[in-house]
């Protein structure tokens, strides 16, 4: 099967999502060919069945904004003439989907009826997606597109009711690489962030309001009165400035790392004791899923998908968005007793295995075939 990819190539969700997928495609022998603006931050090795076109935006003194979306369309329109694609698999709503309709319209004029594939992920509906500028032309490729997917069933009953969908929504979750995240820890590396082997906590994420960075701080504070604990803060975002002065104000800089954006995170979670996700809203938490593949138990708020993910009680404690002083009570249980926190490492690995790539794979392997085949029975 020959298939195109389309996806932001940045270290967000969908964009990891979609690269590892494509990498794992390319693994089963499928010919594989990611179209994006960059590189995709996961594209970090070579294989035979890998492709990447890159979309070029010509910067004209007429347009104040470079018109991506016309671009991209008439790439798509062109590596799916001249590279034979069976199908286009485009990764977060705006404005993949739309520019896919556009290439889409545009093929047929040359007698090709390329088959798209839509995933959802979160933003792309719960928070760009619902704004008035957007929604009109999200619902309509949304409905136009001939498969669509998303990554929970929190994220499907959330699309189904802000959005006048006619397609049927098939829930595909994200997934977790084994081969990846399956590093020991590098003891040399725990002992020089945590030299008096305190525990330690880790966050992720791109540091954006949603994310609720300062409620980790916060939750910090109050697990270092009981707990001797370092916190890893990884990732950068409009928030991290605010969370390096909160920092100073409750006088705990010493016991807090910032790392910023980092590609080896395995590395990164492989010698954590546990992972902190404290989100207003996560359309499924990959970012969690990863920490547990590594043996990290994690304490999440009780938003979006993350109660499908977090088995309350066996892998991690689930708290109300906010509700920092549970959330800290709840990681302190954890932390306090070896016996306890070694055996909530085991559970965490043992739910992320739940989520094996090599389970998911196929999954949508056969959705990709259920989709081509209906396009053509159509046709």
């Amino acid at each position: 099967m020959k298939i195109g990819i389309v996806c932001y190539p940045t270290f967000g969700g969908s964009g990891v999502v979609a690269t590892e997928l494509g990498k794992a495609l390319a693994g089963e022998g499928h010919q594989v060919h990611f179209i994006t603006y960059s590189q995709p931050a996961r594209l970090d090795f070579f294989s035979s069945n890998l492709y990447y076109h890159e979309v070029s935006v010509r910067d004209y003194p007429l347009f104040d904004y470079a018109p991506y979306e016309s671009a991209l369309a008439s790439k798509l329109v062109d590596v799916v003439r001249f590279e034979q694609l069976d199908i286009l698999h485009v990764h977060y709503a705006i404005p993949h989907a739309s520019a896919a309709f556009m290439a889409k319209q545009i093929l047929e004029t040359y007698g090709i009826n390329i088959p798209v594939v839509t995933t959802l992920h979160g933003t792309d509906i719960t928070l760009v997606g619902k704004d008035p500028t957007y929604k009109p032309v999200v619902t309509f490729s949304i409905n136009k597109s001939d498969g669509v997917t998303t990554v929970s069933e929190n994220l499907r009953e959330d699309t189904m009711k802000h959005f006048d969908i006619q397609n049927e929504i098939r829930v595909i979750p994200n997934f977790i690489d084994f081969t990846r995240f399956s590093s020991r820890p590098k003891e040399h590396f725990k002992k020089a962030i945590a030299p008096g082997n305190e525990r330690i906590l880790i966050h992720t994420s791109n540091f954006r309001k949603v994310k609720r960075t300062a409620d980790v701080i916060k939750m910090f504070r109050l697990i270092l009165d009981k707990i001797p604990s370092k916190l890893l803060m990884v990732g950068d975002g409009p928030d991290r400035a605010n969370n390096e002065m909160l920092c100073r104000d409750l006088g705990i800089c010493d016991h807090v790392r910032f790392l910023g954006k980092q590609d080896a995170i395995e590395e990164i979670l492989s010698v954590s004791d546990l992972f902190l996700m404290p989100s207003e809203t996560e359309s499924f938490g990959l970012a969690a899923l990863e920490a547990m593949a590594c043996r990290v138990p994690i304490i999440t708020s009780n938003a979006g998908g993350l109660p499908e993910l977090n088995i309350d009680g066996f892998c991690g404690y689930m708290s109300d968005v906010g509700d920092v002083e549970d959330m800290a009570a709840k990681a302190i249980q954890i932390l306090q007793d070896d016996v306890i926190l070694e055996q909530f490492k085991t559970n965490a690995f043992t739910r992320a295995q739940d989520f094996d790539l090599k389970k998911i794979l196929p999954v949508y392997i056969d959705y990709y075939t259920e989709v081509i085949a209906s396009k053509n029975v159509i046709a």
